[in-house]
């Protein structure tokens, strides 16, 4: 009989390593849990501008962790079908799936179950609408934005990013039961974030997305192209954040145009950069897109807190 600390054979059905702690390590890592994390920075604020207030402890608590296992289960889902995208990436390479250190059914079952662990996190602790928005989050994004417009569209991560603006609508309907006009300016604020965002990496990485035959927006416009429709929807997210003045005060209204003044000048240098075709650093857009929604969320979520009257 093999040791425990013996390492497995390397086929596709079995995992190399049988040690408990890294087994529990690979199940972690095909969760993406620094994905989670910006998911849940934008949770707890919806929360807090739902309730106009702090909101119970127990209820951020219970949607904390039933959206987590919801992001993890759609992200795990997204390693077992995009296993040979990964294989051949260098950014993505080091996953799981791709060392054969989760057998893929395993995989598959593990994202199924946190899924519908999810499900009932949410309904019994919070209420069936705030389960049922989670779990279409993750069926669209397991099938509409990776089994379909991922190797289909250059557009692919503007529709499929809707799936990621899911978690501000949950934290909304958690507190209220319902979705209302507030929740959908959250909801466009990440939804025109991520196309910037996302482009900014896929610059960098473009010959990555090339050889795995994914048409990500770098992979088929120029340089130029690609740096003009961030700049284009880096003002919009801007300016849909101005949209949540009436239900705040000049507090969330201060950091929110200092932290956008901040993200346009860097997304304009960066199409500046492309069009003379100088020198360019995607990555610091990248970097600061990530610390400008966490800034925006932050905003909301002090101002809720600090009850000063709303401007509108």
């Amino acid at each position: 009989m093999r040791s425990i600390s013996e390492p497995a054979t390397t086929s596709a059905d079995e995992p190399r390593q049988v040690s408990r702690r890294s087994i529990a390590a690979a199940y972690f890592a095909l969760t993406k849990p620094r994905v989670i994390e910006l998911l849940l920075v934008t949770t707890i604020p919806a929360m807090f501008l739902a309730d106009r207030g702090i909101p119970s402890p127990w209820l951020v608590l219970v949607t904390l962790v039933g959206g987590a296992m919801s992001a993890g289960s759609a992200n795990a889902l997204n390693c077992v079908a995009d296993s040979d995208i990964d294989a051949v990436m260098d950014r993505t390479k080091k996953r799981p799936l791709v060392h054969h250190e989760v057998p893929r059914r395993n995989a598959l079952i593990f994202g199924v179950v946190l899924g519908v662990v999810s499900f009932l996190v949410l309904w019994l602790g919070a209420n069936l609408l705030a389960a049922a928005l989670s779990t279409s989050a993750i069926l669209f994004y397991v099938f509409v934005y990776t089994l379909v417009l991922k190797r289909r569209t250059s557009q692919n991560i503007v529709w499929g990013g809707a799936a990621g603006c899911m978690p501000v609508v949950v934290g909304w309907a958690a507190v209220t039961g319902s979705v209302e006009w507030p929740a959908l300016v959250m909801f466009a604020v990440v939804f025109l974030w991520t196309p910037p965002h996302f482009w900014s990496l896929a610059m960098k990485y473009k010959d990555d997305y090339a050889r795995a035959g994914v048409p990500m927006l770098p992979v088929v416009a120029t340089t130029r192209q690609v740096s003009a429709r961030i700049l284009v929807y880096s003002w919009a997210t801007v300016g849909s954040t101005l949209l949540l003045v009436p239900v705040t005060s000049w507090i969330y209204v201060a950091l929110a145009v200092l932290g956008g003044a901040a993200f346009l000048i860097v997304a304009q240098r960066l199409y500046a950069a492309a069009r003379k075709g100088g020198a360019m650093n995607p990555m610091h857009l990248f970097h600061l897109s990530n610390s400008y929604l966490a800034l925006v969320f932050v905003a909301i979520a002090i101002d809720a807190a600090v009850g000063l009257p709303v401007l509108g």
